[in-house]
């Protein structure tokens, strides 16, 4: 195990890139969200990938998301993402992209395949590649035995996977590195009220174990990505850049279900004013910090305000959003494409009206 890497060269190596980075998610891919593709799951009553797994008959299940990885993205949607102006993905994949050779089967066939076309894609447009590991669809994220329970066994496979996916992309230019799960909910209190959620210190145990794999595999090279559990504040003097290098914290900023007038430009103001205020709480980490996930949804409108003029607020709070992640390791715009294209939510039509020099 690699457990001093404290040489101020490399320490040097854990900055935030001189020019940040401005990428999409590639969310409902080969981790199926029903919010990207309703399609697949009207008519059975699942609401995750693992429910749709169970309510369809086996041979059925295999043909239909084996047609959805084929068409859903393919090399002209990376080659369409670079021509927008984004330099980076941020690709999700399943627990068991590794199939029935990974460390633990899931319901339906791996889909490494696809991974691999993914930075052949990437790599002919430009584009860098951030793996993101999925946890089980419908596992609780705020429930310790999701991920850290005393038996360890899902754990465990959860670093077998860092550490095969690190070992297969460590030698492609574009890899950019992994964040080990995609998404949790830190224990925490608030006033006299319990959050319930993975306590951190589990969590921090099971990072600097990702770590550890992802070094051992690939070396020093690509980042080591840290969703910070919804605790902005949870992560001071963590990992180090004097021991620790390329680890950057990630936040997910999203503003749609709060409640909260946002029907005029004061309104959107205050949004994009909360919004770099988290990104000023997660700094004090120490670490680069990047916004895995954002998007263009304001919270629910009054209802005086017509289409149009939601169509435009949004416009100017998705600027407003762009400024207050301004200094960050870079954005991931959640997502690149939906089914229905959500005006707010598929950059194809939510960043449609921004030029590419705008990101910047």
């Amino acid at each position: 195990m690699l457990r001093h890497r404290n040489k101020r060269s490399e320490a040097a190596a854990q900055e935030a890139p001189a020019r940040p980075l401005h990428g999409v998610n590639l969310s409902g891919w080969l981790v199926l969200e029903p919010w990207v593709t309703p399609s697949l799951f009207a008519g059975t009553g699942a609401f995750t990938e693992l429910e749709l797994a169970g309510s369809i008959e086996p041979g059925r299940y295999r043909d239909m998301i084996e047609r959805h990885r084929e068409t859903f993205v393919d090399e002209r949607d990376f080659a369409r993402i670079a021509a927008r102006g984004f330099d980076a993905v941020r690709l999700q994949v399943p627990w068991f992209v590794f199939g029935e050779d990974g460390p633990m089967p899931g319901p339906s066939a791996g889909c490494i395949g696809y991974v691999d076309a993914a930075f052949d894609w990437a790599e002919a447009a430009g584009v860098s590649v951030l793996l993101d590991v999925a946890v089980a669809p419908g596992a609780d994220a705020a429930s310790p035995a999701s991920f850290f329970g005393d038996i360890g066994a899902f754990r465990q496979c959860m670093l077998d996977v860092v550490a095969e996916l690190a070992s297969r992309y460590a030698a492609r230019e574009n890899f950019l590195g992994i964040e080990p799960i995609d998404e949790v909910q830190g224990r925490s209190r608030r006033g006299l009220s319990l959050v319930e959620g993975v306590p951190p210190h589990l969590l921090r145990n099971f990072y600097r174990d990702a770590y550890e794999a992802l070094r051992d595999a690939a070396g020093t090279r690509p980042v080591l990505v840290l969703h910070d559990a919804c605790l902005p504040d949870a992560w001071r003097a963590f990992m180090s850049p004097a021991r620790y290098v390329n680890v950057w914290l990630d936040s997910h900023i999203y503003h749609y279900a709060e409640s909260m007038n946002a029907a005029g430009p004061a309104g959107v103001r205050k949004l994009a004013d909360a919004s770099a205020a988290y990104v000023a709480r997660a700094r004090k980490s120490g670490l680069p910090v990047m916004v895995g996930e954002w998007s263009s949804a304001l919270p629910l409108a009054d209802a005086g305000m017509t289409p149009e003029g939601r169509i435009a607020l949004e416009r100017v709070y998705t600027a407003g959003q762009m400024g207050a992640f301004g200094g960050c390791a870079g954005w991931f715009f959640q997502t690149w494409k939906t089914e229905g294209r959500l005006s707010s939510w598929d950059a194809r039509v939510a960043l449609s009206s921004f030029e590419t020099g705008m990101f910047d």
